[in-house]
């Protein structure tokens, strides 16, 4: 029976309900109670006899304001953007580890780089592929499961888990089996006002929940703002567009790097004419028969099917665009009458287990329909990252899979880098990265693509992204399969290791080609009389900025449209710059590099932004002069 009550009375029940020892599982991401944990931390925290164990991944807070320029730019946009969304009290804690030591929390992601300092989240993450998620967390003693939810006046009875059915439905089997056992575990809802119900899958009775919070959640949802998609992303994005198979389906990661794929599609199909002009001033000649055998540069005639953990920006505009419109169905009779042509087109579009994005995202399948929100099933992450459970109509629906995915690092062996540091560090954690790789290789007909930016350049260091070993990876070696940078694509299947490292160095920057060449040569993997194909040798930032120069209408810097001003897309672009030059830090021993800023006059807007038309003392004249220096070079 459901009881509807108070937070502070949930809080109550959960006490009084439940052993000592209260092992809570919150959803990845969004949909976490933000308001009911809080209340509970607090009070378990004042309890010492008795404990809290949250099993969660992806605690969302607000970025760090920082200091200095940083502080200046990020404190209005966040109090903007942001509003009242509640933070998480155990996220603070945890980035300051000073946990009560009654209270533990494991993670299996973690938000990208946010917890790289924090001991205590670095020893309590748990690294498990995200299908395994619910499994483990089970195995620990799951007893409470606590979510927010969204309603709707047509389905009185029922709840929706909306942007987190992702690992719930996964439990909820298990949950079953050990309450018919004789085990107590509760599950809590709590609804929120601007969460769209999503209807199917991810529907559940109201009585299935023992605990209902009786008044809505009205603040903020958590939001995650269009980053700015630079040259070098723009250019990965149009070589993966180009890997795309007509009538196939497509998985998208997250990121920037996702947003220019995703505008290269867009592209693809909306001006095609344009598109080629750009691909041919590429020059894709040596991925030419690859790009005929698995991909095509045409428009969609047949379109996509999505299917994505994460149910991304990107994914809701290609199917706002009409590329995304292949249907499928849910039983395999009626999958394989779609494939012969013999049904409509009223089948799902979209498979997601999560979403999370910026607030018009949010906004939009809001406003959508009931029949269009219907085409976009919220499941099981285990229906979409894995095959086993009904894999023959999966097979079905898969078909020609693009499974786009994102590292930071890639060997010359074909290693990918995803999820954490070389010293052991865990930046964000695994996911379902190896699910969809594993898919990849798996599937009839299917690809898994890494997209990966072949340099990087941080305080004024230019390093390679391909390197030629590293202490960790993510995805082994012996499930390369293509990847692709700025400058080209690699088919890594089925090669022997000198042609995978002679195809990697084909699309790396051409400032690390010769020692990457001779360290391959040292380790006797390559051999000694070697050369790279002269095509290759121009492999620069420089060539590709004049290609974007002469075809500047397809590089649209924020693609999927963005929450800052016209003048904080300049401030950000100038701050972006400034942080790759320098050491933001020392800032005061920075004047030197200002000297040939222009006049205060030129930039009144964003000197206004930046509370810095009229500097005070030298800190602020210093920050005026950089400010200024980066506008001018980033103008």
């Amino acid at each position: 029976m459901t009881l509807d009550c108070s937070i502070e009375k949930a809080v109550d029940e959960v006490l009084a309900r439940l052993p000592a020892h209260i092992h809570m599982g919150l959803p990845l991401g969004l949909g976490k109670p933000n308001a009911f944990v809080n209340a509970l931390y607090a009070r378990v925290r004042q309890l010492p006899e008795r404990q809290l164990t949250i099993y969660t991944a992806l605690s969302l807070g607000r970025p760090d304001l920082g200091d200095g320029l940083q502080r200046r730019f990020l404190e209005p946009f966040i109090e903007r953007v942001f509003g009242d969304y509640e933070e998480l009290a155990y996220l603070d804690d945890l980035r300051k580890d000073r946990l009560p030591a009654n209270i533990r929390v494991e993670q299996f992601f973690m938000q990208p780089g946010s917890l790289l300092h924090s001991a205590t989240a670095q020893q309590d993450y748990v690294s498990s592929n995200y299908s395994h998620a619910a499994r483990d967390i089970n195995a620990k003693g799951l007893n409470l499961v606590a979510q927010l939810v969204a309603q709707d006046a047509q389905h009185p009875d029922h709840l929706s888990l909306s942007c987190n059915p992702d690992i719930t439905l996964d439990l909820l089997p298990m949950i079953v089996r050990r309450r018919a056992a004789g085990e107590t575990i509760l599950l809590l809802g709590q609804v929120h006002a601007e969460l769209p119900y999503m209807p199917g899958a991810c529907e559940l009775p109201r009585q299935d929940f023992d605990l209902l919070v009786d008044s809505a959640e009205y603040r903020r949802l958590f939001s995650t703002p269009n980053m700015p998609v630079t040259t070098q992303d723009h250019f990965i994005g149009l070589h993966a567009s180009a890997l795309v198979r007509d009538g196939g389906t497509l998985q998208i990661g997250i990121g920037a790097m996702g947003d220019a794929l995703t505008a290269a599609v867009l592209a693809r199909q909306a001006d095609s004419e344009a598109y080629q002009a750009l691909l041919a001033d590429i020059d894709l000649q040596p991925w030419r028969a690859l790009i005929e055998r698995e991909g095509g540069i045409a428009p969609f005639a047949q379109g996509l099917y999505g299917c994505s953990e994460m149910f991304v920006n990107g994914l809701l505009a290609l199917l706002d665009a009409g590329i995304i419109r292949r249907p499928v169905y849910t039983d395999e009779v009626r999958q394989q009458a779609a494939n012969e042509g013999q049904l409509d087109d009223s089948g799902v579009l979209v498979h997601g287990g999560f979403f999370l994005g910026p607030r018009a995202f949010y906004q939009r399948l809001r406003e959508m329909s009931p029949m269009a929100r219907k085409r976009i099933s919220m499941s099981a992450i285990s229906y979409i990252n894995e095959l086993y459970g009904q894999e023959p109509l999966k097979r079905l629906q898969r078909r020609d899979a693009r499974f786009i995915n994102t590292v930071f690092t890639m060997t010359l062996m074909g290693a990918g880098v995803a999820d954490q540091l070389e010293d052991g560090r865990v930046l964000s954690g695994v996911g379902g990265q190896y699910n969809f790789v594993a898919q990849g290789h798996a599937l009839e007909g299917a690809r898994s693509i890494l997209l990966l930016r072949s340099w990087r350049e941080a305080g004024g260091v230019v390093s390679s992204n391909l390197v030629w070993d590293y202490g960790h990876c993510t995805i082994p070696r012996h499930l390369r399969d293509i990847v692709v940078t700025e400058y080209g694509i690699a088919d890594l299947r089925g090669q022997t290791d000198a042609q995978v490292i002679a195809r990697l160095l084909s699309i790396s920057d051409s400032r690390f080609q010769p020692e990457l060449i001779e360290r391959a040569q040292k380790a006797g993997k390559l051999a000694k009389d070697f050369r790279l194909d002269p095509r290759f040798a121009e492999n620069t930032p420089q060539r590709l900025q004049q290609i974007r120069d002469q075809h500047a209408r397809l590089f649209p810097e924020y693609p999927l449209g963005s929450d800052f001003s016209t003048e904080e897309r300049d401030l950000l672009r100038a701050l972006n710059w400034l942080k790759s030059k320098f050491k933001l830090s020392e800032v005061l021993e920075l004047g030197k590099a200002a000297l040939d800023a222009p006049a205060p006059e030129a930039y009144p807007a964003q000197l206004a932004r930046m509370g810095l038309v009229q500097p005070q003392g030298l800190k602020e004249e210093v920050y005026q002069r950089l400010l200024l220096a980066g506008l001018k070079a980033t103008a």
